[in-house]
C-alpha cells in the first residue's frame, strides 16, 4: 500500500492562501504565494486526484435545506455484514457521514432530520438494516468547536518539496 501524500511547504503556502480566500483564482493564489501559475495548476490537479481537497457539499448547512436536527447513531453491526450495512446506509438520504470505529460501537452514523419524529423514523430505518444489532442515538445539541484545519497548517511538520 502506497503511503498517503504529505503536504510540503508549497502545499502549505497554497492551502494558507485558500483558507484566507476560498474563492481565490489560480492567478490570485500565484500572486499571493509567489508561486508559478503552472505550479498552482499542477498542485490542484494532484489535490483532486488524491482527495486532498474535500467536496463543496461539506460547506452546505443541512438546516438551510430543512434538516435542522442532527444526531449521531452509535451502531453495532454483525462484522461479516459491515460492507452491506455501509452500502445500505449510503442509500439513506439523511445519512450524511459514516465512520468505522473501534470500541463500544462499530459505526458512528451522522444523520440529519426535519424534526424529532423524522429522527425516530430514520433511526428505525437504520435499525431495520440486516446486520445492524443495535443503535444508540445522541442528539447534537450544538457545535462547540467548528470543523477547522487552518491551525494545522502551522502546527504540523511538512515534507520537503518534491
Amino acid at each position: 500500500m502506497e503511503p498517503a501524500p504529505r503536504a510540503d511547504e508549497i502545499d502549505v503556502a497554497i492551502l494558507r492562501s485558500l483558507v484566507q480566500d476560498p474563492d481565490a483564482t489560480n492567478i490570485a493564489i500565484s500572486e499571493s504565494t509567489g508561486l508559478a501559475r503552472n505550479t498552482i495548476r499542477s498542485r490542484f490537479a494532484r489535490y483532486r486526484r488524491d482527495g486532498t481537497l474535500r467536496s463543496f457539499e461539506r460547506l452546505i448547512e443541512p438546516a438551510f435545506l430543512g434538516f435542522p436536527l442532527a444526531a449521531f447513531l452509535a451502531t453495532t453491526v454483525t462484522q461479516r455484514k459491515l460492507a452491506d450495512v455501509s452500502t445500505t446506509l449510503a442509500n439513506i438520504p439523511e445519512v450524511t457521514q459514516v465512520y468505522g470505529m473501534s470500541g463500544a460501537a462499530d459505526l458512528l452514523v451522522h444523520v440529519v432530520a426535519r424534526d424529532a419524529n423524522d429522527l425516530y423514523r430514520i433511526a428505525g430505518n437504520v435499525l431495520a438494516i440486516e446486520g445492524v444489532k443495535r443503535t444508540r442515538t445522541s442528539l447534537i445539541m450544538g457545535e462547540l468547536v467548528e470543523y477547522r484545519i487552518a491551525q494545522l497548517l502551522s502546527a504540523r511538520p511538512v515534507a520537503a518539496p518534491g
